[in-house]
């Protein structure tokens, strides 16, 4: 006999857990391992926005899209819908395809929204707009959701040269809604062998206005922002606090070090580079999630031992 609405509702209750949405806020503020599932209709999460880093699979679509979304049935999951019914029994589906880590939000949307906490509307992309990252929609890791998230974030590179260079113009051509790009020093002739963000009429000016222009002029979408100065204990907490990942191509360990502090302090992630002529290395240190530079090289080398 096949069962009422209510009675799957009740099973469902007593297979998956609930969370609430203050559990769930504060799980998001720490930034915790697991994956946020909006199972709405598009015209729903739409109209009403997202709550932040959720992934929209509408209802309908779930058992199908969700081996590609998650490959692993063993990441834990949250699910969402509007009033916590239907993402309730979507669970319940999940739990059947072996995802054994599964919760649902109680109340759903409507309680999250009671208690003020933040949304994220999608803004229309324009026609160029699609045209221009249309190679991005191809890849599941990114998607039109994906660079939408792109063309709002916020990154800032340390150092206009070497390392710089190429990190700003790959991170202005893929979508980066703004980019900080902080250098002190002027375009030298020697360094247009590598520095691609600068041209021979650009020697003697400022780095991070050359930068500026070339990046405008590869993608008005991205707003520059050029910080002409050295990194300080004085200005630093004031520059890297307005940005959601900072990049440190800087060629000095004082900067290094000054850059490693402040972003345990701020939680921000630090993405590390440095190299010397045909070797490099690149690093993520993460707040809260592994290691920090002064963990891999607790005190710096002395003045000229490393070369440049």
């Amino acid at each position: 006999m096949a069962k009422s609405y209510r009675e799957l509702l009740t099973a469902a209750r007593k297979q998956i857990p609930e969370i609430t949405s203050e559990d769930l806020k504060k799980k998001l503020d720490a930034r915790e391992e697991f994956l946020l599932i909006d199972v709405r209709d598009p015209d729903e999460w739409r109209a009403e926005g997202l709550i932040p880093t959720a992934i929209p699979i509408s209802r309908g679509f779930l058992e199908f899209k969700i081996p590609q979304t998650v490959p692993n049935p063993e990441t834990p999951l949250v699910l969402y819908c509007l009033s916590g019914l239907r993402s309730l029994l979507a669970a319940t589906a999940l739990k059947e395809l072996g995802y054994e880590n599964v919760t649902s939000l109680a109340g759903g949307l409507q309680r999250w929204k009671t208690l003020d906490y933040p949304l994220v509307k999608e803004t229309a992309l324009t026609t160029e707009q699609v045209e221009r990252y249309s190679r991005h929609f191809m890849l599941p890791q990114v998607g039109e959701r994906g660079q939408k998230q792109l063309l709002q974030s916020k990154v800032l590179c340390i150092g206009a040269g070497g390392l710089g260079s190429p990190t700003a113009f790959y991170l202005a051509a893929a979508g980066v809604g703004t980019l900080g790009i902080i250098d002190s020093d002027r375009v030298d002739l020697s360094n247009l062998q590598r520095q691609i963000l600068h041209k021979t009429q650009d020697v003697g000016r400022p780095k991070v206005d050359s930068a500026r222009e070339t990046l405008e002029a590869l993608n008005p979408d991205v707003k520059i922002v050029p910080y002409p100065v050295r990194l300080t204990v004085e200005n630093i907490v004031e520059i890297l606090q307005n940005y959601d990942v900072i990049v440190d191509g800087s060629d000095n360990f004082d900067t290094r070090y000054l850059v490693n502090d402040a972003c345990y302090l701020l939680k921000k992630p630090n993405v590390h580079g440095s190299i010397f002529q045909f070797e490099g290395m690149v690093t993520i240190f993460d707040p809260d999630r592994g290691p920090c530079y002064r963990c891999l090289y607790p005190i710096p080398p002395p003045a000229g031992l490393v070369p440049s």
